[in-house]
């Protein structure tokens, strides 16, 4: 299970491990997250049918299992989980590549722009290469300009790759993104 740890900027959000407790309010911040910054971008039906109940289900299941090598975080803002972030080793095509993997980063539609997706990666960043990873890979939709924004701000940049995932029958166009990471020292 991830660690209890916390960590906090002296403003900023608390950032904590997720607990099975913590599913529920994920699931709503992930499916409002795609409900919010993929309008437009994903068939619109296709996101219709998110539920955050199944949603809720599947985080139970998978953090229950219990993988220590997939952390999930989540931010707090005065008590209430306002923001989920979940990183761990690299894919490429479901083999594991050496680099580790940003694999979702959501926050509250009504926190954005308020630096709780920042300090979520910034703790994920942290947290991958004190584990000794060289980089870390993501995931974006290709015309979410925002996103991609917010992860080159924050040191990451496209390395080439792209494939598309599919979504009610549409190729929904995905860029790879990279960040080589600086050892922290013990």
């Amino acid at each position: 299970m991830n660690e209890p740890t916390t960590a906090s900027a002296p403003d900023g959000p608390r950032i904590r491990a997720m607990t099975l407790d913590d599913c529920e309010r994920v699931a709503e911040i992930r499916v409002g997250g795609w409900r919010s910054a993929y309008k437009g971008l994903i068939p619109q039906p296709y996101l219709d049918r998110l539920s955050v109940a199944e949603d809720a289900a599947r985080r139970r299941e998978r953090l229950g299992r219990g993988d220590a090598s997939v952390v999930n975080l989540v931010a707090e803002r005065a008590g209430q989980v306002v923001g989920w972030a979940c990183h761990g080793p690299g894919r490429d095509d479901e083999i594991r590549s050496g680099d580790a993997e940003l694999y979702a980063i959501y926050v509250h539609p009504d926190m954005l722009g308020q630096g709780v997706g920042q300090a979520l990666l910034r703790e994920s960043v942290e947290r991958c290469a004190a584990a000794g990873y060289e980089r870390v890979l993501l995931w974006v939709l290709k015309e979410n300009s925002a996103a991609r924004r917010f992860y080159e701000r924050a040191g990451f940049g496209p390395d080439g790759a792209e494939e598309p995932f599919e979504a009610d029958g549409v190729a929904v166009p995905e860029v790879r993104y990279a960040r080589v990471l600086t050892a922290v020292r013990p």
